[in-house]
């Protein structure tokens, strides 16, 4: 990975494609544009990441469930702006090899119709009240633009998707806000960055009062949705009738919310945390955490290999998920393989290790080599584990940080992206028109605005006093 081309930096574009299939996360050869397989290895990064985020929503009053792929197309049509929103991306089974179907059924491209419907049947009560649900599921959308692997694709293999109901609006917007906790721990213990915009009102979920999103900016600077959480208010409610008898007697709609989060985000840290030798896994997510490479001398192979089954059997005897290089390959083809795949620590094994009791640790992360004695290394690596961590979130916010611009005019603005890319933020009034007109003018989208931060100044636009900025960028 020593050509231009694959330099992460150089054209990020190529060092992706390159490192998530030399680096067994996917094989993108199916015969299906945007329908990827999933090889062990990355299927087990992904499912140890959604884990993550499924423990956290349990954690906070969440119960998982399962809803049905096949939504029939009366169902899905309840909800009008729903319908035109996913209109142009919605699959539909109108028959089998022999025969036409009855009705028609759409593939789910999100699951708030199937799951609604079903809603209306369970809640009752005000006692039913608040219901905190989630799915892991795959969901299907046909996307126009180029697809990329799992950062724009066909079929969502993971979509975690969270649906609630409540008994006022307050309860929703309490709702909301602790739904961007949630991602926020999340993504904090990818070590990912972000920025949280409300998002414009143009550019709002079908059927929504109001949604945030969760924004980094990937290595060619572009901007990338990492989640969205979603305040639905009662449009849902009114359309799927799914009302609650209140303790007076009387009925009332729920207030709806709802929020997800795909693979992509695997997609968007093997980006963020790789580097030009390949991915870099924080500890906790790696399928692999801990490569033991045996570096066998003519002569002392048996002592070696005895050593480094050793160290396995009391590695994973504390439950790292540890691995022993045993195939034919030079020690640094070894290094080569495994730094590609992104494991953070390989410890080295070798004649002197043997007979001086100690081990060489190499983190990925870094690449610093040091030589510790064997009855240092659990604790060791629960040091190098943390501080490897650390590190890549680091990283990664001072990439946002240095990637986000402000300019207090809409020339200033194209300036500073032709020369510096990246997200620009303007001191905006609020207005849609002025908002449309900065998107026009810069030629860039409106990613939305921070509601708890205050602009200096005046409007780029119309030159009304500012009371917020405007992100815009060019975006996934």
């Amino acid at each position: 990975m020593e050509s231009e081309e694959l330099r992460k930096y150089v054209n990020f574009s190529e060092w992706y494609d390159y490192v998530i299939e030399a680096a067994d996360i996917i094989d993108k050869r199916y015969p299906v544009k945007g329908m990827l397989v999933w090889k062990p290895y990355g299927y087990k990064a992904l499912k140890i990441t959604m884990r993550i985020l499924e423990d956290l929503l349990e954690e906070y009053g969440h119960e998982e469930a399962y809803f049905p792929m096949l939504v029939p197309e009366e169902v899905f049509a309840k909800e009008k702006d729903f319908l035109e929103g996913f209109s142009g991306e919605t699959f539909v089974v109108e028959r089998t090899i022999s025969k036409v179907l009855m009705r028609k059924f759409l593939l789910r491209p999100t699951s708030e119709t199937v799951m609604y419907y079903m809603f209306s049947l369970w809640i009752q009560s005000y006692k039913d009240l608040p219901m905190k649900l989630f799915q892991t599921v795959n969901v299907f959308r046909y996307e126009t633009e180029h697809t990329r692997p799992i950062l724009r694709v066909r079929e969502i293999i993971m979509f975690n998707e969270s649906h609630t109901a409540h008994e006022s609006l307050e309860d929703a917007d309490r709702q909301i806000k602790e739904a961007i906790e949630i991602y926020k721990k999340f993504f904090d213990s990818l070590g990912l960055s972000y920025v949280i915009l409300k998002t414009p009102k143009w550019d709002t979920f079908a059927g929504a009062e109001y949604n945030f999103d969760f924004f980094e900016i990937m290595p060619d600077k572009r901007a990338i949705e990492l989640g969205s959480v979603i305040n639905l208010g009662q449009k849902f409610a009114k359309a799927f009738d799914i009302k609650y008898q209140k303790p007076d007697g009387s009925y009332e709609y729920v207030y709806q919310t709802c929020y997800g989060v795909s693979e992509r985000v695997i997609g968007v840290l093997i980006s963020m945390h790789g580097d030009d030798r390949g991915i870099i896994f924080p500890s906790h997510i790696a399928p692999i955490q801990v490569i033991i490479v045996p570096i066998p001398y003519k002569g002392s192979e048996e002592a070696v290999f005895n050593k480094s089954e050793e160290i396995y059997r009391l590695l994973k005897g504390r439950g790292i998920r540890v691995r022993i290089d045993k195939t034919e390959k030079t020690p640094g083809g070894k290094y080569y393989y495994w730094e590609l795949r992104g494991v953070p620590i390989r410890l080295e094994i070798g004649p002197r290790d043997v007979k001086n009791k100690t081990v060489t640790i190499v983190r990925r992360d870094t690449l610093e080599r040091i030589v510790i004695s064997e009855h240092e290394l659990l604790d060791k690596l629960k040091e190098l584990f943390k501080e490897i961590n650390e590190n890549l979130s680091k990283r990664s916010w001072d990439w946002l940080h240095k990637n986000i611009h402000l300019a207090k005019s809409t020339e200033e603005a194209k300036r500073i992206y032709k020369e510096k890319q990246g997200i620009i933020k303007l001191p905006w009034c609020g207005s849609d028109e002025c908002g449309h007109k900065i998107e026009e003018v810069t030629e860039l989208e409106g990613l939305g605005h921070d509601p708890n931060e205050k602009a200096g100044g005046y409007c780029a636009i119309c030159g009304k006093e500012a009371k917020w900025y405007f992100y815009v960028g060019k975006k996934y």
